[in-house]
């Protein structure tokens, strides 16, 4: 006996809290950093590293909410100025803005809102869920979003806590990031102020006797940071009066509607009535279900078991159970039921400030799964705003029961992250969106291989990208098929055609179909969803190019 307690005792002093967490966060760079340039840039990827790359070399950027706000093109630009232009470069900031995500989790312990084990399981959550995975290693604006929302939290909570003006200083930083990078952070700006300023009403956090100093240093500072960035530091200053202007470089064409930044939830709303990529309400939820189960679950539980927190049901029902006993006989039934709901108000368990954490977590929830619910644009990337706050409801009431379950569930949220992330291979799940083909790699073979190529085709994407600058020299656009002889007239070594708009062939070229993108489908799937959830198979939704390679003479 008094052995296993000394063996106890060893391992609890080897696998102390600190070592975890940071076990934790060796294995969340792992998972961002490893063989980050695996797949094929996506085909927003692409665009945004096209982007970036223009503005790198050229200074063509300016503002247009169809592609969102300033941040990521100028970092990325930046990483392509100091690191050279790549795949791996262009995600490069992605992988480390997702991993430090994990050290904001710990700040948060820091002040005393999360326990030790709540800090290491919504680490470890943030760190395995595939969709953080995926997301944290994709040049896309959303997880740059995520961590300046989730800076700006711990900011503010620092702020209540100690007062200090810094803090304000970091969350005006934070907020100027976040809307310097996607149009829908107004509103969790309004879900975070709607919250607090209610919370502060009630007492439940106290602010300094300088705040609105402090308010108006930090909305100063966040004007500031953000007239800088949407003017391009002062090279654009009509981009926040709004114009519109043209791109046309490497034969891609551009037209960029510069509304002004203060007018960009007038482009949203007009794609959210036209539902481009629409959806029902519900989208999301299949999208937990997929990847995220265990996660999702514990949520649930979490939130009910706020929910109930206030309540001892025993007591309640021993009380309404007394007061049926002895009053049935000389109340009425309107009286019993006032007196009863009467007899079940008590007092809730005094107010902690973990629980006025966690409450805000279901709050931020809640309301942003609603809010992603209505919007008419839904797409997988939007999944991660509505998951951060997710994994912290999920450690809610941690109980071994409770981290027993989310142990287990971590299996599944392994298994889930190694399939949609590390797999070079295309994958029919509807987290890839639209997602470039690895088919593409054998078409640039070819290309490369060849001193005159042509692409006619509206679909090219994301060939720009990979033949950007002095490269796409070689290639000749057209932005639809063109007849033979104006195809042939310079004797290619590849012709390049949408699949719908091409010829059954071609004299002197050997013919061959390759997807240039693809999509999980759902209407090829809806009668098998079961055995699909299960297998992960069936038919994908695609994008083809017929690809014309001259034929050699032997």
């Amino acid at each position: 006996m008094q052995r296993a307690a000394c063996i106890s005792d060893k391992i609890k002093n080897i696998f102390t809290f600190n070592r975890i967490f940071l076990l934790i966060l060796v294995f969340t760079i792992f998972l961002r950093f490893w063989t980050l340039d695996l797949k094929l840039l996506h085909h927003d990827e692409a665009i945004h590293s096209w982007f970036s790359f223009e503005l790198l070399t050229k200074g063509t950027w300016m503002y247009d909410p169809s592609y969102h706000g300033p941040f990521l093109y100028y970092v990325t630009a930046g990483m392509f100025s100091v690191f050279g232009d790549s795949d791996l470069v262009a995600r490069l900031l992605p992988a480390l803005f997702g991993t430090l995500l994990i050290p904001l989790v710990y700040f948060i312990y820091r002040i005393g809102y999360i326990n030790k084990n709540q800090t290491l399981l919504a680490s470890l959550f943030i760190a395995l869920s595939p969709d953080m995975v995926y997301f944290s290693r994709f040049l896309r604006h959303d997880i740059f979003m995520l961590f300046f929302t989730f800076l700006l939290l711990v900011a503010i909570l620092y702020y209540f806590e100690r007062g200090q003006i810094k803090f304000v200083l970091i969350a005006a930083m934070a907020m100027a990031g976040a809307l310097s990078c996607k149009e829908e952070m107004p509103v969790i700006i309004l879900i975070f102020a709607s919250f607090f300023i209610f919370a502060i009403w009630r007492g439940n956090f106290t602010l300094p006797g300088s705040w609105k100093r402090d308010l108006i240093t930090g909305l100063l500072l966040v004007i500031a940071i953000m007239s800088v960035l949407y003017t391009g530091f002062g090279a654009h200053p009509e981009t926040l009066a709004g114009q519109n202007f043209q791109i046309t470089t490497q034969g891609v064409h551009f037209e960029m509607n510069t509304t002004g930044w203060y007018k960009a939830v007038d482009h949203w709303t007009d794609m959210h009535k036209q539902q481009r990529l629409g959806g029902p309400f519900y989208f999301y939820i299949p999208f937990y279900l997929m990847y995220e189960l265990p996660i999702f679950i514990l949520a649930i539980i979490g939130t009910l078991q706020f929910i109930l927190s206030g309540i001892d049901l025993s007591l309640a029902f021993k009380r309404l159970k007394n007061i049926m006993l002895t009053r049935k006989l000389t109340r009425t039934t309107g009286q019993l039921a006032e007196t009863s709901l009467h007899q079940l108000q008590y007092p809730r368990p005094e107010h902690s400030k973990s629980d006025e954490f966690f409450r805000f977590c279901i709050y931020w929830m809640i309301l942003t799964m609603a809010f992603y619910a209505y919007v008419g644009e839904k797409v997988p990337w939007l999944l991660i705003p509505q998951l951060l706050p997710m994994c912290f409801v999920a450690v809610y009431k941690l109980n071994w029961q409770k981290i027993a379950i989310a142990l287990i569930g971590c299996i599944f949220l392994v298994v889930m992250t190694w399939h949609v992330a590390f797999i070079p291979a295309d994958i029919n799940e509807p987290i890839v969106q639209v997602q470039n083909s690895e088919d593409m790699r054998e078409v640039m073979q070819l290309i490369d291989a060849s001193n005159n190529v042509v692409v006619a085709s509206k679909d090219y994407w994301p060939l720009p990208w990979y033949y950007r600058g002095d490269r796409w020299n070689k290639i000749q656009f057209y932005g639809s098929r063109a007849d033979e002889p104006t195809l042939t007239e310079k004797n290619p070594g590849v012709i390049i055609l949408h699949d719908v708009e091409s010829y059954p062939a071609i004299e002197g070229y050997d013919k061959k179909t390759y997807k240039l993108s693809y999509w999980f489908s759902f209407y090829d799937n809806e009668k098998r969803l079961i055995d699909y959830y299960l297998h992960r198979d069936g038919k994908m939704g695609s994008i083809n190019i017929d690809v014309f390679a001259i034929r050699k003479i032997t």
